[in-house]
């Protein structure tokens, strides 16, 4: 290998690099995806595959092709530092899946070929941070879950021991206390479909009811919501700071940059007039 191959290299790679991080690029992959999700939802159609199946399943390769080219071009760029990026790592898998044979034992994995259409949230800035918001709440929302899993299991208790010779079919076991407990919870007929009928019974049984109601219900699911807005404003906050200490640095670079090209200017400038006066 001659020495100018390395440079060669290096600016081959930092041509592809250059056009792989393109706006134009980066918008015509969103293109694919879209279009690609609208593929996917017409193959679920009979008649559409019957008289256009072949065409669908063609524009469906082809998009496959894309987005596989463009993760290898990806990879070459960044080698191993694309496996360090979470984002990068979820296109490889998605864009992965899709080229498993569904045949088989794997045919489930034709289903999951839907998957693709979730690359939109590592293209689209906005969706990406919502999602990084998300998983930053994941240790606060886990601690709610645990509460929330715990308050489930006493009332599950106490109404299988309460309700169940009455109501075996919502309350014969803890299994079904927890599921009835969980319609409750989301409150799909709750009163007419499950407490009222139980009151018939239990005239009391609304002082079990509706502690649950407002406890599971309007006290525990509205912290999973405060949790989740408190990351996303955090989240939020934090993403302009870091951008903030990068314009910062590139600004100290540039004035630093600045003063050494007015002093190198200043002593061209005395070089010149010493000069002139020596020519006088």
């Amino acid at each position: 290998m001659t020495p100018e191959a390395p440079a060669t290299m290096s600016g081959w790679r930092g041509q592809l690099r250059g056009f792989v991080e393109k706006p134009i690029t980066q918008r015509a992959i969103l293109v694919l995806i879209l279009v690609n999700a609208v593929i996917l939802g017409l193959e679920t159609s009979p008649s559409l595959m019957a008289a256009h199946g072949p065409l669908l399943v063609a524009l469906d390769r082809t998009i496959l092709a894309v987005f596989v080219v463009e993760i290898a071009a990806r990879l070459v760029v960044h080698r191993l530092a694309f496996f360090r990026d979470p984002w990068s790592l979820f296109d490889f898998l998605v864009v992965g899946i899709a080229l498993v044979p569904a045949t088989g034992q794997l045919a489930v994995l034709r289903a999951l070929r839907v998957l693709r259409v979730l690359r939109i949230l590592t293209i689209v800035p906005s969706m990406r941070r919502v999602v990084g918001a998300l998983l930053s709440a994941i240790p606060g929302l886990s601690s709610i879950a645990l509460v929330l899993l715990l308050i489930y299991y006493v009332f599950a208790v106490i109404a299988t021991n309460l309700f169940a010779a009455a109501y075996p079919e919502w309350f014969g076991d803890l299994g079904r206390s927890l599921y009835t407990l969980f319609q409750i919870m989301t409150l799909e007929s709750w009163s007419m479909g499950i407490a009222r009928p139980v009151m018939e019974t239990f005239p009391y049984a609304w002082a079990f009811f509706v502690p649950f109601i407002l406890i599971a219900t309007f006290t525990m699911l509205n912290l999973f919501v405060a949790i989740i807005v408190s990351a996303m404003q955090t989240y939020e906050q934090s993403d302009p700071k870091a951008t903030m200490a990068v314009v910062e640095q590139v600004r100290d670079h540039i004035e630093a940059d600045l003063h050494t090209e007015v002093r190198a200017l200043r002593e061209e400038i005395a070089e010149l007039q010493q000069l002139l006066r020596e020519r006088r």
